[in-house]
């Protein structure tokens, strides 16, 4: 890179800098901080958990916009004095420090960039993943215990938390299906990308000819919503079982009536919950998330509307293919929706989903 090079994308930063302000309306997210602060330091805020780490969350989410505009700022400034330094002294290894500034900056620019594009509607809140295999039995078991593996290990490099609210083990290997609670700021809106169906090409280890096997698993995606969301259930819609919890858990598993699955009748949505230690306590995770996709279902039934009023085919996530796993004859993964690749199939397996997630986010404002 030469120092001309420097000082024109120097001028870009600037100009995406300049954006972000117009976009971010810093006046009122330091306005509400201070609003949010106040209310934090009353000695009854704590009376009311449940609000106030609502209140909690909602002021770190209005601080990580404010405090990184500003580091940007402060950085940028930084690399224009040492632009113009170079620009005097001529000292390469001035230079060497000056090109390692405008790399950091700039990919923090894009982090930056990333978070202000998870804005919608519960892109923030916590999110609900279920995994349920295709036709095949144990191939396509086997498939969603790797799909399982990934995500928590994905969850793990980003800094969330992982529960398992409901786990069926598969009949010789793997899982038929499995719901995941991943909580972290934007966990929503990050895996929001995964929603779909995801195929995966191998040699099979569970066929003695080793012919090559392609299998599905569908990936349900819906944000944990709140107690207070308008979403009325009646319990005459209700029908609730119990039986005794399977899998990995504590001195409760299979020895009580402990797991919960709730059929909502109307619509035949069926949620479970086995993870916690007493019936009472999975059934109210069950109504959770229960509200989520009832919720979910009518905004996507708003949305098929508007799209149906204005002519679109809209590909609905869930029952439709949005990337390929193939590791024979070649090892790729490939993502059909914005036709992103990677060579390492083993590192997205082992968690390397990010540049997936980043160019789905980026193809929907594109």
């Amino acid at each position: 890179m030469e120092l001309v090079d420097i000082g024109n994308e120097l001028q870009q930063m600037n100009k995406r800098i300049n954006d972000f302000r117009g976009s971010l309306d810093l006046d009122v997210k330091r306005e509400r901080i201070k609003e949010l602060e106040m209310e934090m330091s009353d000695p009854a805020f704590w009376d009311d958990q449940d609000r106030a780490q609502k209140l909690i969350d909602e002021n770190n989410g209005l601080k990580r916009y404010v405090e990184g505009f500003a580091s940007l700022e402060e950085k940028r400034d930084n690399i224009e004095v040492s632009y113009e330094l170079v620009k005097e002294e001529n000292d390469q290894e001035l230079f060497a420090d000056l090109e390692h500034e405008v790399a950091a900056l700039r990919k923090e620019m894009n982090q930056f960039e990333l978070q202000m594009l998870l804005s919608e509607p519960y892109d923030q809140n916590n999110a609900i993943l279920e995994l349920h295999p295709g036709a095949g039995g144990t191939e396509s078991q086997d498939w969603a215990s790797m799909l399982l593996r990934m995500y928590q290990r994905w969850a793990d490099k980003k800094g969330f938390t992982v529960e398992t609210l409901d786990y069926l083990p598969g009949d010789e290997a793997g899982v038929k299906s499995v719901t995941l609670w991943i909580k972290g700021h934007n966990a929503y809106g990050y895996l929001k990308a995964e929603k779909g169906v995801h195929r995966l090409v191998r040699i099979s280890p569970f066929d003695s000819s080793g012919r090559r096997h392609t299998s599905f698993v569908s990936c349900e995606v819906i944000p944990e919503m709140d107690d207070d969301v308008a979403i009325e259930i009646r319990n005459e819609d209700l029908h609730i079982d119990t039986y005794r919890a399977s899998g990995a858990g504590g001195q409760h598993v299979n020895t009580t009536d402990s797991a919960v699955r709730i059929t909502h009748l109307p619509t035949k949505i069926i949620v479970t919950c086995q993870s916690e230690r007493s019936q009472i306590q999975n059934r109210e995770r069950a109504m959770k998330m229960l509200r989520s996709k009832l919720y979910q279902q009518e905004l996507e039934r708003q949305q098929q509307e508007m799209d149906e009023l204005r002519g679109e085919q809209r590909e609905i996530g869930w029952g439709s293919q949005i990337r390929s796993y193939v590791f024979h004859p070649y090892t790729m993964v490939k993502d059909h929706r914005t036709n992103v690749e990677a060579g390492n199939a083993q590192g997205v397996i082992d968690g390397e989903l990010n540049p997936f997630i980043d160019a789905f986010l980026r193809s929907r404002i594109s």
